[in-house]
């Protein structure tokens, strides 16, 4: 074999032996996978895909069937007993939009979609604040990033008592406002105390995300626009956002999902059955509570695809990059 020959064979061979196509955009060869490599691939990613399908598919799959069973006490014309009957129909679904369910499920769906907006606007916002504030550089900024996590780190159940020994009526907020105000009573006061808790326990996720993006930007790029005659409004809007704009969506997102199915903050902090902080989510506790089982399961399956079709859209929209493709990833 002449060395031609074999310059040409090594250029059409990728360093693990597959097979190397045509140059890609940019130049660069694109590998093609060989049977075997789709082989090997499968077999490791089958167990990961098995423990997925029974935790996470199987939950989902048995929800949706069971939101379909229709359960009724009829007595039988022939013996005169009250009979416990199962059937498959879709009533549990239209029950929810007729009748006083439809007012419960329309209140429940517009708190939480209200909680979702205004908790995850007021937390971007103080979230991006405390990020900026973590990157700076001063003495003692260790204790102001230990300090800003902890509302985070602290179980939601607490929280939610002790905002609620904050909101009482003898508490501290009433004491600051001078005023005597009900905050844990039915109301806008009530639905109000609920977005101040949920700012003030996840406000630091969001400024944890946003610090880590802030963290690989490089020091010169601020630097280069400064000496431009850049000030700290442009820089934060021309380059700061643009480029922390990655971290922050993926952020945002997840905050979102987790807004969407708010349970145990009002739950906790309000108390159950107050229309004014009802979710969705505590209707599906509520009708499990009363062993219905199939309209709890028909709440959770619509809650379920809310949240689907949300992180769609959000996804869709706003590119976000959740499964760490890159720049690359997205444009192909």
């Amino acid at each position: 074999m002449t060395a031609g020959s074999l310059h040409t064979a090594s250029a059409h061979e990728s360093p693990g032996g597959g097979a190397l196509g045509r140059a890609g955009r940019g130049g660069r060869p694109v590998y093609r996978r060989s049977a075997g490599t789709r082989r090997l691939v499968v077999l490791l990613l089958s167990p990961t895909l098995i423990v997925l399908g029974l935790v996470v598919g199987y939950p989902i799959v048995a929800a949706l069937r069971l939101s379909f069973i229709v359960e009724a006490d009829r007595i039988n014309p022939r013996t005169g007993l009250l009979e416990h009957t199962d059937s498959y129909g879709i009533s549990n679904y239209t029950g929810m939009f007729s009748g006083r369910t439809a007012n419960t499920f329309d209140n429940a769906f517009v708190n939480t979609t209200t909680f979702t907006i205004t908790c995850v606007l007021i937390e971007t916002v103080i979230g991006v604040a405390m990020a900026l504030l973590m990157n700076k550089a001063f003495r003692g900024r260790g204790f102001v990033r230990a300090s800003i996590l902890v509302p985070w780190a602290v179980p939601t159940a607490i929280a939610g008592i002790l905002w609620k020994w904050i909101f009482q009526a003898d508490g501290i907020a009433n004491s600051i406002l001078h005023a005597k105000v009900l905050w844990t009573t039915e109301g806008f006061h009530a639905w109000l105390a609920v977005v101040i808790a949920d700012a003030w326990q996840t406000a630091p996720f969001i400024g944890l995300l946003v610090l880590a993006g802030l963290q690989i930007i490089p020091g010169e790029i601020f630097e280069a626009a400064r000496v431009d005659g850049a000030n700290g409004w442009r820089l934060l809007c021309r380059i700061t956002l643009p480029l922390v704009k990655p971290a922050l969506v993926v952020a945002v997102l997840f905050r979102m999902l987790d807004a969407l199915r708010m349970f145990d903050l009002p739950y906790v902090l309000i108390g159950p059955h107050k229309q004014s902080v009802e979710t969705l989510s505590m209707l599906a506790q509520y009708e499990l509570s009363n062993l219905r089982y199939g309209p709890a399961a028909a709440y959770s399956t619509v809650l379920f695809v809310y949240i689907a079709a949300i992180a769609f859209v959000f996804v869709k929209l706003l590119g976000a990059d959740i499964v760490g493709r890159g720049v690359e990833g997205r444009r192909r």
